[in-house]
């Protein structure tokens, strides 16, 4: 959002990493899950019945290249495959037996990791293996971390998060009764950035990120609209939105992936009310965040419309049977380059386009129970090695075809230890 340089004084007091939930400020640990493929044999373990490796078998399903994809493993699938192991003493090792970057990740905040992720590249259809080994966990370094989020308490309760390609914020209370220029909104605003180290603390001391100075800028409107990734309750023709979140918490914050929460209070239409949680997780690398909206409050289909505010210029592009909308237009009148932002859907699900004078819109039922899975992108043409609006689309049809299409994985212990358990697949979170 742009604002004026006058700024309001601070009157108050959300999450980290791509998953909303209420209330925090510290960051966490480490998160996530993948498929099934026939797993490598192991060696025996060290004692009978007992193993201190895991081997992990990965396989790309497309004929395409998958980068900086993130596998996330389950406790409970560890478990299963070696009773006893204990993820907090757990070392990713590749094939030549080099340490790999690896997370533990507490994705329901009981203060305790439930998943460890690591990322690999992937070519077209090829398998890798890795190995899980019983060691002590070391300290990521300063320059492992790709990814970062905050409640940014100082300018009037924005969330801001990002990773080393891309940047974001939403707007909390305080924001709402600024005397200077107060807002309420529940858009997602874009900043672009053209360096690979984390810029939010930077731009928010000097408070002078309207500018580009080298690494980017917030050159994105937002104001009452969607932004990028926004959404409203669609009925009778018309969008109802929520203000701006009320509460925060963070759940892993890098140094891969980040998991952050936002709470919304009640708002609706027509007599219906609903509350939102939004789960946020981005991980290192990627253009993409992984958005699970869960609402309460539903007594009927929730008709929940996902939108991208409209611009002038701007080129859009939907594929409703893919389930995708994607624009591409020009930044400050063409100054600051070209904008990408897209929202994508699983495949196959119902969306209907609709547009407001403000945005344009998915609409898309929300589940009956569960939350509502969708992905929010963006890419910049001065920084991204995307090639214009045809090379966005491409990269949103590759995110489309990975959400369908997740690496597989499967898990294996040795001979005597215990028996072979594939992992039930699930697409990579954020890509």
């Amino acid at each position: 959002m742009k604002t004026t340089k006058t700024r309001c004084v601070l009157m108050f007091a959300l999450v980290g990493s791509l998953a909303p939930t209420p209330a925090s400020a510290a960051p966490k640990a480490e998160a996530a899950a993948p498929k099934p493929v026939a797993a490598s044999a192991v060696p025996s373990g060290p004692v009978a019945g007992k193993s201190d490796v895991i081997v992990v078998t990965l396989a790309n399903p497309l004929a395409a290249k998958r980068k900086a994809e993130t596998i996330a493993i389950g406790l409970a699938d560890l478990v299963k495959t070696v009773p006893g192991w204990d993820l907090k003493k757990t070392q990713v090792v590749d094939a030549r037996g080099k340490p790999v970057l690896s997370q533990l990740v507490d994705s329901d905040g009981d203060e305790t990791p439930d998943q460890i992720v690591f990322q690999a590249d992937f070519g077209p259809s090829e398998s890798k293996a890795f190995k899980l080994k019983v060691a002590e966990r070391t300290s990521a370094a300063e320059a492992d971390y790709k990814v970062y989020g905050r409640f940014v308490r100082e300018r009037h309760d924005d969330f801001a998060w990002e990773n080393d390609v891309i940047a974001h914020r939403v707007y909390g209370p305080d924001l709402e009764t600024c005397k200077k220029e107060p807002l309420t909104s529940s858009g997602v605003d874009v900043w672009v950035k053209r360096v690979p180290k984390l810029v939010v603390n930077e731009w928010y001391m000097t408070d002078n990120y309207h500018q580009d100075h080298g690494e980017g800028a917030d050159f994105y409107a937002v104001g009452k609209s969607r932004g990028c990734g926004g959404l409203g309750i669609w009925s009778g023709g018309k969008l109802s939105v929520s203000k701006n979140f009320t509460g925060s918490r963070v759940l892993a914050n890098g140094p891969i992936r980040l998991v952050f929460e936002l709470s919304y209070a009640a708002w609706g239409t027509g007599g219906m009310k609903v509350t939102e949680t939004k789960r946020v997780t981005l991980d290192a690398g990627s253009h993409f965040n992984r958005f699970e909206s869960t609402f309460k409050g539903a007594k009927a289909v929730l008709p929940v419309a996902i939108g991208i505010a409209k611009h002038p210029d701007s080129a859009v592009e939907v594929d409703d049977k893919a389930a995708w909308v994607r624009t591409w237009e020009p930044l400050d009148g063409g100054k600051a380059g070209n904008l990408g932002c897209a929202i994508v859907l699983a495949p196959g699900s119902h969306v209907e386009e609709q547009q407001t004078d403000l945005e344009h819109l998915l609409v898309t039922p929300a589940p009956k129970s569960g939350p509502l899975t969708y992905y929010v992108g963006t890419t910049w043409d001065r920084a991204s090695q995307v090639a214009g609006a045809a090379g966005w689309t491409k990269e949103v049809q590759l995110l489309s075809s990975r959400i369908s299409n997740p690496v597989q994985v499967s898990l294996a212990a040795p001979p005597g230890a215990a028996p072979p358990n594939p992992v039930p697949g699930t697409p990579s979170k954020s890509k």
